[in-house]
C-alpha cells in the first residue's frame, strides 16, 4: 500500500485520460474492499495516508461523484493536496475541478430537480460555491477585468452626470394654459405677464383709432403660431415679426391668454361673491364691496387686472374713433374675465347681465378701484 500522496502530474494523466493503469493494478484490488455508500465514513486524512486512486474509488462510482456534496468534497480535497505538492492551486480549479466538474453533469442522478423557475431562488454552482468557501475568485482574462473596471467607472460617474441633468432640466416658463404666476413676467412689472404687456403695448401704438379694435377677430392659424412660438418659452418678444403687425391678431391673442387661464382673474373662491355685490342695490354699497373684493385678490391677479383695466380705459377714452366704449369692451371681456375655471351653461346664462356690468363698471371708474381714495362712491 503506497504509504504517499501520488503527484499531481499523476492525477493529471486520471482525469484527462479516465485510465488507472498509471497509478498501478495493486490499487484495483484494493478498491474492491470498499463501497461508494462508504463516503460519509472517509476522512480527509485517508486520502494522505493510502493514496489518490484509494479514496478516489472509495468517494466515486467509476470516476464520476454521485451527488452535490459529494462532487464539493472531492474538489476541497483536491485544492488542498495541490497546495500541499506545492503545486499552482489556479491551475487546479481550471484543470482537474473542470474535468471533475464535467464528469458529474453527464452523470448526474434523475432525481427531483431543485426548481429553476424564473421566480425561484437560484442557488451557486459547484463552482462558485466552492470558490465561495475557499476565500477565491475564478481567473479572469485582461478583456474581463477591462470590462469591470469601465463599468465601475461609470457607475461612479453616473450620479453625478444625473445631478447635471436635473439643474439644467428647468423648462422655461409657458405663456398659455398656465397660472398668472408661471408666467414668464414682464420686465417693468413681475405680477404682469409679458404677453399681456407685449399685446396692450402694440394695441395702444398702432391701434386707439382702429375701429372696432378687440371686437373683430384675427386669423386663427397665425394666432395658433403665434401662441405655439410663446409656449416654447420666448424670454423676448419681437415685435417687428410679421405677425405681430395684424392688429385683430395680437388683439384675438390677449382675449385667447385671458380665456386660456386655469384660474380666472377673477378667481374660482371669488367668482359668487363678484356676482352677489354686483347684485347690491344701494349704488354705494355695491362700489365699496366690488372694491374689497378687488383688493382682496392674490398679487399677481390684483397687478394683472389693474394693468388690463387702465388699458381697457385707454381704449374707451378714444371711442370717438374706434367705436368701443365702457359698455362694448364690456361684451368682448366680460364672459373671458368674470367667469369660473369649469363654466357651465347654467352660469353662463343667469350670470352673463352681472359679468358685462361687472367689467363695464370697472371701466368707467378705474382710477377709484385702484387707488387708495376710500370716499368716492358710485358717479
Amino acid at each position: 500500500m503506497p504509504s504517499r500522496v501520488p503527484s499531481l502530474r499523476m492525477l493529471r494523466s486520471f482525469f484527462t485520460d479516465g485510465s488507472l493503469d498509471s497509478l498501478g493494478a495493486s490499487e484495483d484490488a484494493r478498491s474492491k474492499r470498499h463501497s461508494t455508500s462508504d463516503l460519509s465514513d472517509v476522512p480527509f486524512s485517508a486520502v494522505r495516508k493510502e493514496g489518490w486512486l484509494h479514496c478516489k474509488q472509495i468517494l466515486t462510482k467509476k470516476g464520476k461523484a454521485e451527488d452535490r456534496e459529494d462532487m464539493l468534497a472531492w474538489i476541497k480535497v483536491i485544492r488542498e493536496n495541490s497546495k500541499a505538492e506545492g503545486e499552482d492551486p489556479g491551475f487546479a480549479s481550471q484543470a482537474l475541478i473542470s474535468k471533475k466538474l464535467n464528469d458529474y453533469r453527464k452523470v448526474s442522478p434523475a432525481g427531483p430537480k431543485p426548481d429553476s423557475s424564473p421566480k425561484g431562488p437560484r442557488g451557486l454552482g459547484i463552482r462558485a460555491e466552492f470558490l465561495k468557501q475557499t476565500g477565491t475568485s475564478a481567473p479572469r482574462s485582461p478583456r474581463q477585468d477591462a470590462a469591470v473596471t469601465k463599468d465601475e467607472s461609470s457607475s461612479q460617474k453616473a450620479p453625478w452626470g444625473i445631478n447635471i441633468m436635473k439643474k439644467n432640466k428647468k423648462s422655461a416658463p409657458r405663456a398659455f394654459g398656465v397660472r398668472l404666476e408661471d408666467c414668464q413676467p414682464a420686465p417693468d412689472n413681475k405680477n404682469v405677464p409679458l404677453i399681456v404687456e407685449a399685446c396692450c403695448k402694440v394695441v395702444e401704438d398702432r391701434g386707439l383709432e382702429y375701429m372696432g379694435i378687440y371686437r373683430v377677430p384675427g386669423n386663427n392659424a397665425v394666432v395658433s403660431s403665434l401662441q405655439e412660438q410663446l409656449n416654447k418659452g420666448a424670454t423676448e418678444i419681437n415685435l417687428q415679426d410679421e405677425r405681430w403687425q395684424d392688429l385683430n391678431v395680437i388683439s384675438s391673442l390677449l382675449k385667447s391668454f385671458f380665456r386660456k387661464l386655469p384660474e380666472p382673474l377673477f378667481t374660482d373662491d371669488k367668482y359668487n361673491d363678484f356676482i352677489e355685490a354686483n347684485r347690491i342695490e344701494d349704488a354705494s354699497e355695491r362700489m365699496r364691496t366690488l372694491r374689497k373684493l378687488i383688493r382682496d385678490l392674490p398679487g399677481h391677479y390684483y397687478e394683472t387686472l389693474k394693468f388690463l383695466v387702465g388699458h381697457l380705459k385707454t381704449i374707451a377714452d378714444h371711442s370717438e374713433k374706434n367705436k368701443m366704449e365702457p359698455r362694448n369692451l364690456a361684451l368682448v371681456f366680460g364672459p373671458t374675465l368674470v367667469r369660473t375655471s369649469e363654466d357651465n351653461m347654467t352660469d353662463m346664462v343667469t350670470h352673463m347681465p352681472d359679468r358685462y356690468k361687472i367689467v363695464e363698471t370697472l371701466i368707467q371708474h378705474s382710477d377709484w378701484f385702484f387707488s387708495d381714495n376710500e370716499d368716492k362712491g358710485e358717479k
